[in-house]
């Protein structure tokens, strides 16, 4: 004969309260670890013209030491200046300004180009804005991404020169915003993740804008795991 088990009311609060917090708990990351290459560290920009960049040639330019995103017309679609090189673990490093508007650049990685899109030189995967708003985007996935834009917010500036790194190893990424860590997440579906070319972004836009990016340096599988330039 089987026996029943008789609760009291606090045996059946305790039972509830057990209940309700596993129906809350939500599964853990995935944790993808650094994949192993050839560590090298090299400048994307080769500081006179852009050979080693796809893009839009009525949009980017080079002056000087930096390479410029601007339009005077409408941009339907946000369009990228994407490195020839693909990556999946790097660390990128550089410095951006946006100059003119108040929409967002960002530095895509981890994707490739979507010219089903509208645009041979849009970006799907992932995207590291800055400065308005800061945060983290899934282009043409996902949408926003779970990332607190406050700490970057608070330690960028606005039409200034940011120093920006981009940590990305397995399935985290962490950035520091003028030496300060901003980010660190962990992107719960590594299914999207692609090895792809690193784009520096022009926004979709109705207004002129110009976004600046220079002393970019790109380690692949970078050894240090950790942001190297948080004070």
């Amino acid at each position: 004969m089987k026996r029943r088990m008789l609760l009291g009311p606090v045996g059946l609060s305790v039972m509830a309260l057990i209940a309700a917090a596993a129906a809350d708990e939500k599964p853990a990351t995935e944790i993808v670890p650094p994949l192993k290459g050839k560590s090298e560290k090299f400048h994307p920009f080769n500081g006179k013209d852009l050979k080693d960049w796809n893009g839009n040639e009525k949009l980017w330019s080079v002056d000087g030491d930096e390479i410029v995103g601007k339009n005077t017309e409408p941009v339907p679609v946000s369009t990228y200046l994407m490195t020839t090189k693909t990556f999946s673990d790097f660390r990128f490093i550089g410095k951006v300004k946006l100059v003119k508007s108040e929409m967002h650049s960002g530095i895509a990685f981890w994707g490739q180009a979507a010219p089903s899109k509208g645009d041979p030189h849009t970006y799907a995967g992932h995207l590291v804005m800055f400065p308005s708003g800061w945060g983290m985007y899934d282009l043409y996935g996902r949408g926003g991404l779970p990332v607190d834009g406050k700490p970057a917010q608070a330690a960028g500036k606005q039409h200034d020169w940011n120093n920006l790194e981009i940590l990305a190893q397995g399935n985290r990424v962490r950035v520091a915003v003028n030496g300060k860590a901003v980010v660190d997440w962990r992107d719960p579906v590594p299914a999207t993740i692609k090895v792809g070319p690193i784009g520096l972004q022009l926004h979709s836009n109705k207004v002129p804008q110009e976004v600046r990016f220079k002393d970019m340096e790109i380690t692949t599988f970078p050894p240090e795991d950790r942001l190297l330039t948080v004070k």
